[in-house]
């Protein structure tokens, strides 16, 4: 099992904008994404992190360069972002 970890600076006034592109993505990552386990939305005074569960940290890292995250996911947050994604991945051991 793996989880990848996206940090996003987001402005407090933005971040129900940024709940909603992960709501709109959250079942079609599910459904699509091979090896996806699990989505959540984790949100704390200075950012908002999602945290994806994949099956390997290979397919997480496949993820990555999907056109769902690309093209749907960062672009409909781009506007929103104060600062680059840090983008994380993790083995469970």
């Amino acid at each position: 099992m793996a989880y990848l970890e996206i940090t996003l600076t987001v402005d407090e006034a933005d971040r129900e904008a940024a709940a909603s592109v992960y709501s709109q993505y959250k079942q079609p990552f599910l459904d699509t994404v091979p090896g996806a386990t699990s989505k959540e939305l984790l949100v704390r005074a200075e950012d908002v992190q999602v945290l994806h569960g994949f099956d390997t940290t290979a397919n997480a890292q496949s993820y990555l360069s999907t056109d769902l995250f690309n093209k749907d996911v960062v672009g409909g947050l781009s506007p929103l972002l104060k600062a680059q994604p840090e983008i994380r991945i993790y083995e469970v051991a």
